[in-house]
């Protein structure tokens, strides 16, 4: 297994402290950052989920910079990705700071995806990398599953509702990104018996 494939599987790793440290009933207190008051648990838990999804642009990096591309990599880094945006956002929802029906449809698009992804290699023997409709739609979603998790800091000063606005930015790409791979793909819906 090559480097980049070693920081995706990382990644998965860090999915299972992260979730541990926001739903086990640990008190270590609360911390308040510009008027963005937040249990400690939130803000260690957001900073291993912005470790890990940094590991995402480090690992695909470093495959493309010294051609170590494999189908691995090309099958678990979005993989890795979809289970730890979907863990994030299945709290966020228990918590309350996510409202589900825009989370069920991320993660419906997730599930289509991936399983369009399994028919393709399947019946093509190719796996599809990400196409940066993708990539856009994994960026927006981080960004706002990190301002949720830190509740809104720095920006709760103001009152600007900004992890808000980036979850409905996230919803717009994840539709849109869902659309152009399915209609990429769609040789698939059309060939089929």
């Amino acid at each position: 297994m090559n480097l980049p494939n070693r920081i995706t599987v990382l990644r998965v790793c860090l999915i299972p402290i992260f979730v541990i440290i926001m739903v086990a009933p640990l008190n270590w207190g609360n911390i308040e950052l510009i008027n963005a008051e937040m249990p400690v648990t939130h803000f260690v838990a957001a900073l291993i989920f912005i470790v890990a999804s940094v590991t995402d642009f480090i690992d695909g990096h470093y495959a493309r910079k010294h051609n170590l591309v494999t189908n691995l990599g090309k099958f678990l880094d979005p993989l890795a990705d979809k289970l730890l945006v979907s863990a994030a956002f299945i709290i966020l929802v228990e918590l309350g700071i996510a409202p589900s029906w825009i989370i069920i449809i991320i993660i419906s698009r997730e599930f289509a995806v991936t399983g369009l992804r399994a028919i393709l290699a399947a019946s093509e023997g190719e796996v599809v990398a990400a196409a940066m409709p993708g990539k856009i739609k994994m960026w927006t979603q981080t960004i706002a599953i990190a301002l949720m998790l830190l509740h809104n800091f720095p920006f709760g000063e103001g009152g600007f509702p900004l992890a808000n606005i980036a979850l409905w930015i996230s919803l717009f790409f994840t539709i849109w990104s869902g659309w152009d791979y399915l209609y990429k793909n769609r040789h698939i819906f059309v060939n089929s018996k």
